[in-house]
């Protein structure tokens, strides 16, 4: 049973939400409490609710305000929690391939996690928002079997639901020899499976795999492959296992390797927020033996801890 942290507000009042919003911004000192009690205690379609009953009030729009007041990380919670869950993916996904550097952890966070329905909708919103095509800025920005692989997956045509034992012992075979051959026709295969074969059949896959080598998949990969490719495959295994284990992991590594990794950690807890994110904290507190909340608690300050603590929801056992 996947469950969020963030639901929809009873008695909703976007009228009187959208006022509330305008008086904490439009004052001289903006106050950021309000900000945070409204726009983490209210879902998605909600929050777009009062942005629009924004509009209709002052003229104006919340995201371009929420910009202009305020700063850092606080402000990419807050306008983060503005875009509807495609929009932000598409949002993340742009700024990982046209920044700077090219964050390849971006890159596989979402695109080793979303369901065809979701690459479809995250594809439609790039397009409208960026003007661009989704799978040509992923060639042009990133390069061999990891470009490959992450082509393959956006374009969202992985099986749904069907499951063939009769072959699950022959795509781990072929999965093996990927591991002990690791030609580039190899890596095609390897990638092939991972990409394609529904959640069901990879299931059966890794025990098959597991039966034949006497290793664990994820061990295989770590072992024959490196760098983002061997992350990514490692994300789509782990995905397939659990998404909230992989989700946890993923917080866990952003929190506590080599300082804090803000926008690892805003862009989990938002995506996450209405899907499975209460599940993430179970399997963090079970893996880790902190809650994240308390982790949370320990490397942010201020507004912004405020704000990640609100969409965490955390009780009062996780201090």
């Amino acid at each position: 049973q996947m469950q969020g942290t963030i639901f929809p507000a009873p008695n909703f009042n976007p009228i009187m939400d959208a006022q509330l919003l305008g008086g904490a911004l439009q004052g001289i000192s903006c106050e950021k409490d309000v900000l945070i009690d409204i726009l983490t205690q209210r879902c998605n379609s909600q929050r777009l609710m009062i942005a629009e009953a924004y509009r209709d009030m002052y003229g104006r729009d919340l995201i371009t305000d929420l910009k202009e007041n305020l700063s850092h990380h606080f402000k990419e919670v807050m306008v983060g929690l503005m875009y509807p869950p495609a929009s932000y993916d598409a949002h993340e996904l742009w700024h990982a391939l046209k920044g700077a550097d090219t964050e390849e952890n971006c890159l596989i966070d979402i695109l080793a996690s979303r369901s065809n329905m979701e690459i479809f909708q995250i594809k439609e919103a790039y397009l409208m928002q960026y003007n661009n095509d989704l799978q040509q800025d992923i060639d042009s920005e990133t390069s061999g079997h990891f470009r490959d692989t992450l082509m393959n997956l956006a374009q969202g045509t992985r099986m749904e639901g069907y499951a063939d034992p009769s072959t699950a012992a022959q795509d781990a075979m072929i999965l093996w020899e990927a591991c002990q051959q690791k030609t580039g026709e190899h890596k095609n295969m390897l990638q092939m499976i991972l990409c394609n074969k529904s959640y069901q059949q990879l299931w059966m896959v890794f025990q098959e795999f597991q039966n034949i080598s006497g290793q664990d998949i994820v061990d295989a990969i770590n072992e024959c492959y490196d760098g983002y490719f061997q992350e990514l495959l490692v994300a789509i295994v782990l995905c397939v296992r659990d998404k909230p284990s992989y989700f946890a992991y993923r917080l866990y590594n952003a929190i506590h390797d080599l300082g804090f990794h803000n926008k690892t950690v805003i862009r989990i807890l938002i995506a996450r927020s209405e899907i499975d994110l209460m599940n993430i904290r179970q399997r963090y507190k079970e893996r880790y033996g902190k809650s994240l909340f308390h982790d949370i608690k320990h490397f942010a300050s201020g507004h912004y801890e405020s704000a990640l603590l609100a969409i965490c929801a955390g009780d009062a056992e996780d201090y």
